[in-house]
């Protein structure tokens, strides 16, 4: 799956509010990326994008999506709802149980998009499939029959991820599947995520500000910040030297259990995405901006094999960051 210059912009009161603003990101297959970033920085708008899930308050919607050599934006909306919603990409929502409906029982919700999508023409093959999905995740084949409402939080996240699962999609993206769960509960889910991805052929793209999530099923990072990616990276490389400043800022927050580490907050706060910086998007905050960083966008820059977007990586100036130890 790759996006490229994709934008989805609202209208509100004040303004126009630019929360996706010209995104290109890549997921390879059979590989996953974790795109990060401080909340409000629009990672679940750019779902809302990739997925079509549009709100009524859209005042622009563009760019590609592109899944294979398929542009997603040139199918009306009907294709799109019958071939690639829940059949080519699927979704693992944020609060499961605001998912889910609590007065049906879970077989009936999972075999609706079986149904629908005709991959199962009888009730009895989409409980059968149901049971394998389940299986996937670790959850009993006996709690098909129960509601939801019956079921604990880790135990309705690991259904609504089974749900994503069943049809078999090219991509599953997981919106903060972790975020309104107990500390081990998390920890459950993610184990329960990193055996699927070794398990089953398919993309994932988990959006998240949990830096340590992200590192658990990451194969590469994205990093985005008021309506744009500003790096996209091999994980091992990002979690041992990031290279876009903000993304420096945000792993320099995050405390680790190996050795003292000096903790750093970001200064400043993010700016609005009605009127975003002229230049860098950054700039306002960053200690290492000079004066093109407040006048010119800066474009996407390869630096140590990775892509950042950053004056820094202009080639004269490069040799200001030493790329070795992300090699």
């Amino acid at each position: 799956m790759r996006t490229e210059k994709l934008v989805l912009h609202f209208k509100a009161r004040e303004g126009i509010v630019r929360a996706v603003d010209g995104v290109d990101l890549t997921v390879e297959p059979r590989r996953s990326v974790a795109v990060l970033g401080e909340s409000g920085c629009g990672k679940s708008s750019l779902t809302k994008a990739i997925l079509r899930l549009l709100p009524p308050n859209v005042a622009r919607y563009g760019g590609k999506v592109l899944l294979d050599s398929d542009d997603l934006m040139r199918l009306d909306e009907e294709t799109f709802r019958t071939q690639v919603r829940w059949q080519r990409i699927a979704l693992v929502p944020q609060a499961a149980m605001n998912s889910l409906n609590p007065v049906t029982r879970v077989i009936e919700q999972i075999a609706e998009p079986l149904l629908e999508h005709r991959r199962a023409t009888t009730h009895a093959e989409a409980a059968e499939q149901a049971r394998e999905a389940f299986d996937i995740v670790h959850v009993p084949p006996d709690f098909l029959r129960r509601y939801p409402f019956e079921l604990s939080g880790g135990m309705r996240q690991r259904v609504v991820i089974a749900m994503a699962l069943i049809t078999e999609p090219e991509l599953i993206i997981l919106d903060e599947p972790t975020s309104a769960l107990d500390i081990l509960t998390q920890a459950n889910i993610m184990n329960a995520l990193k055996g699927i991805k070794a398990r089953v052929a398919t993309r994932f793209m988990l959006i998240t500000h949990d830096v340590a999530a992200a590192s658990e099923i990451a194969d590469s990072v994205a990093v985005m910040y008021a309506g744009q990616i500003v790096e996209q990276s091999d994980a091992a490389q990002f979690f041992a030297e990031a290279l876009h400043p903000y993304s420096a800022f945000l792993m320099s927050s995050v405390p680790t259990l190996r050795g003292a580490k000096e903790l750093h907050a970001i200064p400043g706060q993010p700016p609005s995405l009605l009127a975003p910086p002229q230049g860098c998007r950054f700039a306002p905050r960053c200690p290492e901006r000079f004066d093109r960083c407040a006048h010119e966008p800066p474009p996407f820059r390869t630096a140590c094999g990775r892509v950042a977007k950053c004056w820094l990586y202009e080639s004269q100036r490069q040799t200001a960051h030493d790329c070795s130890a992300g090699e």
